[in-house]
């Protein structure tokens, strides 16, 4: 995949495909964490410590089931 920095106010960013951000389970709320090798750009999500991975998978069940989890419920 090629491409090309885009002028931002007096920056250049760049723009990350959907498939991508997907598959890294990255959205715009996403801390990322940037570094190089020298050579290459680095970008990496910063990942939440293991409770907060739980926490937030257990809230995406949650909100998945829901109706579910209310007729279990009743």
């Amino acid at each position: 995949m090629r491409k090309k920095l885009s002028v931002v106010g007096n920056s250049l960013g760049i723009i990350i495909d959907r498939p991508v951000l997907e598959l890294l389970r990255i959205d715009k709320d996403t801390p990322l964490d940037i570094s190089t090798d020298g050579d290459a750009l680095i970008i990496r999500p910063m990942r939440n410590t293991k409770s907060e991975r739980v926490r937030a998978a257990a809230i995406r069940i949650a909100e998945k089931h829901a109706k579910a989890f209310e007729k279990l419920a009743k």
